[in-house]
């Protein structure tokens, strides 16, 4: 019997051969390879870059066929010397499997043919597949995403934008619904913030960037280990700072919180510049992380390595009383920005709090955002001056600090 798997005799024909594992010599291999489920990219003309970051670049585009605007988010494969990026592979399974009105839509995925690689002819980590060799012109790809007008961040960044309290609500609300349901689907964001918040001009709200997105399980007989080099730096939660690896949707709810703060105080609540930084913020707002207040706290890998701040009294209501006058909105930042996860509210719970049924009612955003006809990223947003964390007291300010946080693309060559 022959026990080759990859014998061609015995494959199907309408089945292609095995990719083989090693790079074949001849260079027409790469420039000839053909993509059936990768409409070319020059059905596209790019009109503007609308984002920039270590995971490549997003453009503003429309389809030259039906004049369709749509997102185009590049995929950065000049560091990639074993394929296809795994965090793009997982984008791109789980935006297939999720369909809400609160999660942005993948549409489909582009390929633009020859650039030369940067890696190309130089080693590999992996001596049996060292890359393709030099000279050789390797495709790019796109992903295809339905276009949003603005980001959360932008708007905030523009003193011209001023919404309700019926409005926060509603950005709140459907927020938090997105969250419900990528949470229900067992999927974790892992980078939850307002840039990665997209709104359209008829205000609806849609999560966006599942670049570091992953399905969860609950443990049952070992715990999870998955990766705490997650979450941007800002709105990180204080159990990921401290090394938790076995976590789950509440490592959301935390960036939930920090951006519901956000909407007030127009800036990021907690601008650490390093983790040891941030942790520091975080207690000063939220009070000692110790043991009385966290029991679990202790198990934790970090906790006792780091210095903490001691004797620190929550203090999250105070600080933010300058911004926000109302009860029961103050009352769910706080439910939210909890220390210990375990106690921190999910997104079902938040959905029934009564800050969505106190008067007034959340209401449609198209209103204030029509007057608004420029898209609004952070991107395209000015350069601001840094104001800090939020202050005890004192007005809004009219400034906006730069965005300029630590950016977690860096660790996505293996995140897990």
């Amino acid at each position: 019997m022959n026990t080759n798997r990859f014998n061609t005799s015995r494959t199907p024909k309408n089945v292609p051969a095995p990719v083989p594992t090693q790079f074949p010599p001849n260079s027409s291999y790469y420039e000839d390879l053909v993509f059936p489920y990768c409409e070319d990219i020059s059905g596209y003309e790019r009109l503007t870059k609308i984002g920039q970051g270590t995971f490549g670049e997003v453009f503003k585009a429309r389809a030259r066929d039906s004049g369709r605007i749509v997102a185009l988010k590049k995929i950065l494969m000049d560091n990639e010397k074993e394929g296809f990026p795994i965090t793009a592979l997982r984008e791109i399974r789980i935006l297939k499997l999720l369909n809400h009105e609160n999660v942005v839509s993948l549409l489909g995925i582009s390929r633009q043919k020859g650039f030369q690689h940067k890696t190309a002819g130089k080693g590999s980590s992996n001596k049996n597949n060292p890359g393709p060799p030099f000279g050789i012109n390797v495709s790019m790809f796109f992903l295809v995403f339905e276009f949003c007008e603005h980001d959360l961040a932008g708007l905030l960044s523009n003193v011209a934008v001023k919404f309700n309290m019926a409005e926060i609500k509603k950005i709140m609300q459907q927020l938090l619904n997105g969250l419900y349901y990528i949470h229900s689907n067992n999927i974790l964001h892992r980078d939850l913030k307002a840039s990665n918040v997209l709104i359209t001009k008829k205000g609806v709200l849609k999560l966006a960037d599942f670049g570091l997105a992953r399905a969860f399980s609950k443990p049952r007989n070992q715990k999870n280990r998955y990766t705490n080099r997650v979450v941007t730096l800002w709105y990180r939660p204080p159990e990921l700072l401290l090394g938790e690896r076995n976590y789950g949707p509440h490592v959301d709810m935390w960036g939930a919180g920090c951006i519901m703060a956000e909407l007030w105080v127009r800036s990021p609540i907690l601008q650490g510049e390093s983790e040891q930084r941030q942790l520091y913020l975080i207690s000063k707002l939220c009070g000692s992380i110790t043991p009385e207040v966290w029991p679990s706290v202790v198990e934790l890998e970090m906790y006792g390595k780091i210095e903490l701040l001691a004797n620190a009294p929550r203090k999250t209501k105070d600080r933010l009383l300058p911004y926000i006058k109302d009860n029961s909105a103050m009352e769910l930042i706080d439910k939210l920005l909890v220390l210990d996860p375990s106690k921190r509210i999910d997104a079902t719970l938040a959905l029934d709090h009564d800050f969505f049924w106190n008067d007034p009612l959340p209401a449609d955003l198209s209103t204030t955002l029509s007057h608004h006809t420029m898209s609004m990223f952070e991107y395209l947003a000015p350069t601001r001056h840094r104001r800090g964390a939020i202050k005890p007291a004192g007005p809004q300010q009219q400034v906006m600090p730069p965005r300029n946080q630590d950016n977690i693309s860096s660790y996505q060559e293996r995140v897990y």
